[in-house]
């Protein structure tokens, strides 16, 4: 038994309401790796108004998952595998946000279960804000003998080809320290001993959607040129581990009105099979 309430495949859960002002954008702007020369991120005084990462839509939309209503599940094998948004308006940067959760798909890739969410926002006056979709492997969750789900084609750079545009942050030490105050509180990204028992890390982590959000930053600058309105969609699978401290290089490719992003580390791949949409 996965432990998998199967039940829920197409359901949509009970609205959540998220209220939110403009000293939560500010901490995710800096969760993410603003800085005072992006004041238009920082500085509720602003001219012209504070403004909000796209990004912020992963904070909002997440707090309307409810992942608690898949079933009995062991969280500690619980991966986020892939990310996107979609934005039809700029975010306010303080307002109430309607969220409506809804689980689309559980495929059944054998040894683990594939779940694949939306959750969508609205104003509270009903004009859409956001799609966000979220895909998880449950690792031992597979094995119910459902569908194996799509077999994804990969995206990857064109081979020889200098990117359109290429953007390096450096992420701080406390980088995961200071984004988990967004709502994240996984010990995995600040308990070092808690770290360790996974196996896998060398350390505390830094959250996928961190480098998500420090992933648009990029695309923000290096394809919109710092227009928010541009940002369309952005769509990435999480494929390495990114220890505080390290630097993130973020890529990108035109390719038919939108760009090939990959992004990487010294160490490896971080993000990939990722595309953004710029209007």
């Amino acid at each position: 038994m996965t432990g998998l309430n199967l039940d829920v495949i197409g359901t949509k859960f009970p609205e959540v309401t998220f209220k939110y002002n403009w000293k939560d954008v500010v901490l995710y702007a800096l969760g993410i790796g603003a800085q005072t020369d992006e004041l238009q991120f920082l500085y509720e005084g602003f001219s012209g108004g504070l403004k909000v990462f796209p990004c912020y839509a992963c904070i909002v939309g997440g707090m309307g998952l409810q992942l608690q209503r898949l079933g009995k599940i062991a969280f500690s094998h619980f991966i986020h595998g892939e990310q996107s948004i979609k934005l039809y308006i700029t975010f306010s940067s303080s307002s109430e946000i309607i969220c409506q959760a809804e689980v689309e798909n559980i495929f059944d890739k054998g040894k683990a279960a594939v779940i694949h969410m939306k959750v969508s926002g609205r104003e509270t006056g009903g004009e859409p804000v956001f799609d966000t979709k979220w895909v998880f492997f449950y690792l031992k969750g597979g094995g119910f003998g459902g569908d194996p789900g799509p077999k994804t084609e990969p995206l990857n750079p064109p081979e020889g080809v200098e990117p359109d545009f290429s953007i390096s942050y450096k992420t701080n030490e406390n980088q995961a320290a200071l984004y988990r105050l967004n709502g994240d509180l996984n010990p995995l990204h600040i308990d070092p001993e808690f770290a360790s028992r996974s196996g896998r890390f060398k350390g505390p982590i830094l959250h996928g959607l961190c480098t998500y959000g420090f992933a648009t930053r990029s695309i923000m600058y290096g394809a919109c040129e710092g227009e928010l309105e541009r940002f369309k969609e952005f769509r990435a699978r999480f494929t390495s581990e990114v220890y505080p401290g390290e630097t993130l290089t973020t890529e990108g490719w035109k390719d038919n009105g939108g760009y090939i992003i990959q992004v990487k580390t010294e160490r490896a791949v971080v993000l990939g099979n990722a595309y953004a949409i710029i209007g």
